[in-house]
C-alpha cells in the first residue's frame, strides 16, 4: 500500500466545498493539502447553494437580531452562545468575500442587495445574481487557492477511514485513488458536507451522502442531533436526481406556494404563510401533496418576467423540463437538503478526538439546533473554517502522524439505492416507530451483506436517533409523537453507546 506523509507542519483537509477551500486560504503561511474525491466544485453542495449567505450588514438590522432569529428557527436546541458568535462575525466574513472576488449583487447606490428570507426579521441574505451564490463563491475560491503556493489540491482521492495510532489520535487517512492509499499528517480536518445523498429525494449532490460522519463515528468521535435533516420545502418536482433547488428567495420576493386549481395555501398551515420556517413549509407542501391536491410554486405575477435575470438557475431547470415559470406554475416537493447533525466540535472547530477538526455540514457547531435558519449553512461555514484557521495557523502541531484504520468499502450501488428510497420513505418528513423501525432492521441487513459502511453507520444514526427521540420539534417529526417535550435537550452519542 502506498504510504505518503504530509511534510512536518502541514494540515490535511478533506473535502473541497466552501468550508474546507476557505480554511485552506485562512492557514497561509501554514502549508496544508485538500484532498477531493471529484474535480474540484464538481461534488460540493456549495457550488448548488442558491439563496446565498445571511449576515447583518443593512444599518437596521444587527448581530442581536440575526442571533435571536437564528435561536428561534432552530426550536430550542440552539446554544445562544454560538449563535451571536457566527451573526457576529458574519459581516466580517462577507467582506473576506469581497476582498476574494465574490460579486455579491448591488443596489444602484453600491450597497449590497440583501434578500428577505424565511423566518429572519430582516432583509440580510446577500445574494449573487439572484441564485448563483453558491457557484460564484465557489469559483472565485478555487481560483484563489489555485494560486497559493501554501495549497497543494488533489483531486481523485476518496477517504475511507481514519487512522488511529494507539492512544487514539487521529494521524490522516486511508484513501482510495484507484488502489488504497495512507495519508498520514499530523492535523486533520473534515469538511466532508453533508448526508442529503443517503435519501431518494435530495437537493444536494449524490455523493454527499455521510462519508466523513461515519468516518469520524467509527473512530469514536461524539456525535449530536443526527436525526434533525431539515428537508428544503421547495424541490422542484422534476423527476430529476438530484432534485432542482427551487431557492425560498423565490417566496421572498413574493412568490406562493398554491395548490393545483392555483389556490395559495400555506395560511391555512402557518401565520407566517409562505414565509414559515422551513420544517412547517415542508410538512404542509407534503400534505396537500398527500391529500391529491399537489404543490406549486406560483411565481407569474411576483416575478413575472424578469424570470431569467432575476434566478437564472431555476429558469434554466424550469426550461429543461418544458416549464417557463413566467406562465406556468414550478411543480414542488420536499426534498432532504441540510443536516442539522454532526461531528460535535467546541467553538474553535475540535472535535473530541485529539488531531481532528470538523467544520461545514459535516460537524455540529450548536447553532443550527432542530432546524436551520435559511443561509445560515454557509455563514456557518465560512465563519468556522476561519476559527479552525485561526487556531491551526501558529498552534505547533504534534509531530505525531499515522496510525491504523480499517478498510472500508462503499456500498453498492443497487443497495445504496435501496437504503436511500427507505430513508425517504421511513425517516422523511414524516416518521413514526414503525417505519423507523422497519428502517433500523433493514439497514442492519444490509450491514450483514456488505459491512459497516460509512453510508450506513450515518443512517443508522439517523435512523436510531430519530427513533430515540420521542417527540416532534423542527426539522424532526414523529406522526405518533406529534407535541414538544419539555424541557428542549440535544442528543450526544457515540457509536459505542448507539450499539
Amino acid at each position: 500500500m502506498d504510504t505518503q506523509r504530509l511534510k512536518d507542519g502541514s494540515v490535511l483537509i478533506i473535502g473541497a466545498g466552501l468550508a474546507g477551500l476557505f480554511l485552506a486560504l485562512k492557514l497561509a503561511p501554514r502549508p496544508c493539502v485538500v484532498v477531493s474525491p471529484a474535480p474540484f466544485g464538481q461534488a460540493a453542495s456549495s457550488a448548488w447553494a442558491q439563496g446565498g449567505l445571511a449576515a447583518a450588514l443593512a444599518p437596521e438590522d444587527s448581530a442581536q437580531s440575526h442571533a435571536k432569529d437564528t435561536i428561534a428557527a432552530g426550536a430550542g436546541l440552539v446554544d445562544p452562545i454560538i449563535a451571536m458568535l457566527i451573526a457576529k462575525d458574519g459581516p466580517a466574513r462577507v467582506r473576506d468575500l469581497l476582498e476574494l472576488g465574490v460579486a455579491f449583487d448591488r443596489r444602484e447606490d453600491g450597497s449590497l442587495a440583501l434578500s428577505l428570507e424565511a423566518a429572519h426579521s430582516y432583509a440580510r441574505v446577500a445574494r449573487v445574481a439572484g441564485d448563483l451564490a453558491g457557484r460564484e463563491i465557489m469559483s472565485n475560491l478555487i481560483k484563489a487557492v489555485q494560486a497559493c503556493d501554501h495549497i497543494t489540491l488533489v483531486e481523485g482521492v476518496a477517504a475511507r477511514a481514519l487512522l488511529q495510532t494507539e492512544t487514539g489520535r487521529v494521524g490522516g487517512i486511508l484513501a482510495m485513488n484507484g488502489k488504497p492509499i495512507r495519508l498520514e499528517a499530523e492535523e486533520t480536518v473534515l469538511a466532508t458536507g453533508g448526508s442529503g445523498g443517503l435519501f431518494r429525494v435530495t437537493t444536494n449532490p449524490v455523493e454527499a451522502a455521510g462519508q466523513g460522519l461515519g468516518m469520524a463515528a467509527r473512530a469514536g468521535a461524539l456525535v449530536a442531533d443526527a436525526e434533525f435533516i431539515q428537508f428544503h420545502p421547495t424541490a422542484m418536482d422534476l423527476a430529476r436526481d438530484p432534485a432542482p433547488l427551487a431557492t425560498e428567495a423565490l417566496r421572498g420576493d413574493g412568490a406562493h406556494l398554491v395548490n393545483q386549481d392555483g389556490t395559495p395555501f400555506m395560511s391555512a398551515y402557518h401565520p407566517l404563510a409562505d414565509l414559515a420556517p422551513r420544517d412547517q413549509v415542508a410538512r404542509a407542501v407534503a400534505s396537500e401533496i398527500q391529500a391529491g391536491r399537489g404543490a406549486y410554486l406560483d411565481c407569474r405575477t411576483a416575478i413575472g418576467a424578469g424570470f431569467p435575470e432575476h434566478f437564472p438557475t431555476v429558469f434554466a431547470a424550469c426550461a429543461a423540463a418544458g416549464i417557463d415559470p413566467r406562465n406556468d406554475l414550478i411543480p414542488v416537493a420536499p426534498a432532504a437538503h441540510y443536516h442539522m447533525g454532526g461531528i460535535v466540535t467546541d467553538v474553535w472547530g475540535k472535535t473530541t478526538l485529539d488531531g481532528l477538526s470538523a467544520v461545514g455540514e459535516c460537524a455540529s457547531t450548536g447553532v443550527h439546533g432542530a432546524n436551520r435558519l435559511a443561509s445560515n449553512s454557509l455563514l456557518e461555514a465560512v465563519v468556522f473554517a476561519h476559527r479552525v484557521a485561526e487556531r491551526l495557523r501558529e498552534t505547533s502541531l504534534s509531530g505525531q502522524a499515522g496510525g491504523d484504520a480499517p478498510s472500508i468499502l462503499p456500498l453498492p450501488k443497487e443497495a445504496r439505492q435501496l437504503l436511500r428510497s427507505e430513508m425517504t420513505a421511513k425517516a422523511g418528513v414524516v416518521r413514526d416507530a414503525a417505519g423507523l423501525t422497519s428502517l433500523i432492521d433493514m439497514i442492519q441487513d444490509l450491514k450483514a451483506q456488505h459491512g459497516s459502511t460509512n453510508e450506513l453507520i450515518t443512517a443508522s444514526l439517523i435512523a436510531e436517533g430519530a427513533l430515540a427521540r420521542q417527540e416532534s420539534r423542527g426539522g424532526h417529526y414523529r406522526s405518533d409523537f406529534p407535541h414538544e417535550l419539555t424541557p428542549a435537550k440535544r442528543s450526544f452519542v457515540t457509536l459505542d453507546i448507539m450499539r
